[in-house]
């Protein structure tokens, strides 16, 4: 049988291992944040015959137009994504007039501006909506678990559960940034969606466990905490897993059959949920037995 609390200190070395490279990426690069938060111009264009980049970022150029290394971005066959910083309907204007000298049949599929203003109060509320999630997922958490007996504390399983959805948030955050630098990916709106799902979803799963390892703790005598936890663990393991598959099974789905609109949205929404499963099992749940001995021994 796999010996999870036992063996605690590899799984946390796995999520340190996975979680470094994108804290560096974080350093380095920070978040690739999109028009929705630092405002730009945002223009989908279709062409009706094959067209290189070059020549689109010509005839931004001709029109007085930088578009930037990042800016141009193909989502379809024959049809580009273009970011600029923001512009006004002259300039729009003029862009998709040189746009359309290169194919009269051009289609404008998508066109938007967000002032920068605008922008950061949207991540000023997003950040707000995360941090207030997290406040009241560790208060709810406190509440529901009052009941579990000492020495085990229920203030524990509140943090236990953050920590663990803190892990599942930089993971997101560090591939986020790295497919940021590497293929120009860039976050918006629906990343807010996303990581407030994954939050939601990685608290529901450590929930589980936790709610196992009460019952234990009221119900069955087991020789101590840790054993009583590997027990509870081995118990909604297959629970866990079995759920979270139903979910990874259609998003895949989705990532690969549904349009480039949500691609992004969808990965996140993967990776999320893989890191939080992991997270549930390997890192929550170990971290009150960690938190446990500490204490032991602090008063002894």
């Amino acid at each position: 049988m796999l010996k999870i609390v036992k063996n605690r200190k590899w799984f946390y070395l796995i999520s340190l291992a996975v979680i470094f490279p994108g804290l560096v990426a974080l350093v380095l690069w920070k978040l690739p944040l999109g028009p929705d938060f630092v405002g730009g111009t945002l223009i989908e264009v279709k062409f009706s015959q094959k067209i290189s980049g070059n020549e689109i970022t010509q005839a931004a150029q001709a029109s007085k137009i930088e578009i930037g290394e990042t800016g141009l971005q193909p989502t379809a066959e024959n049809t580009y994504l273009i970011r600029t910083n923001p512009l006004d309907d002259n300039q729009v204007n003029s862009l998709t007039s040189a746009l359309k000298e290169k194919d009269d049949k051009l289609l404008i599929l998508r066109k938007e501006t967000i002032g920068p203003t605008i922008g950061r109060e949207l991540l000023q509320r997003s950040l707000l909506a995360l941090g207030l999630a997290t406040l009241l997922i560790v208060l709810y958490i406190a509440y529901a678990f009052r009941t579990v007996p000492k020495p085990a504390s229920s203030w524990r399983f509140g943090v236990c559960a953050i920590l663990a959805l803190i892990h599942d948030v930089l993971v997101l955050f560090g591939i986020f940034a790295i497919l940021g630098h590497f293929f120009a990916v860039e976050i918006d709106a629906l990343f807010v969606t996303a990581v407030l799902t994954v939050v939601g979803f990685s608290v529901h799963d450590t929930i589980v466990v936790f709610d196992r390892i009460r019952e234990n703790l009221n119900r069955v005598s087991y020789k101590s905490f840790e054993e009583t936890v590997e027990n509870s663990i081995m118990q909604t393991m297959a629970r866990s897993i079995n759920t979270s598959l139903t979910v990874i099974l259609v998003l895949l789905a989705l990532l690969l059959f549904g349009g480039t609109s949500v691609r992004w949205f969808v990965a996140a929404l993967l990776i999320g949920i893989v890191s939080g499963t992991y997270s549930s099992i390997f890192n929550a749940a170990p971290l009150l037995v960690t938190w446990q001995n500490f204490s032991t021994r602090r008063k002894q």
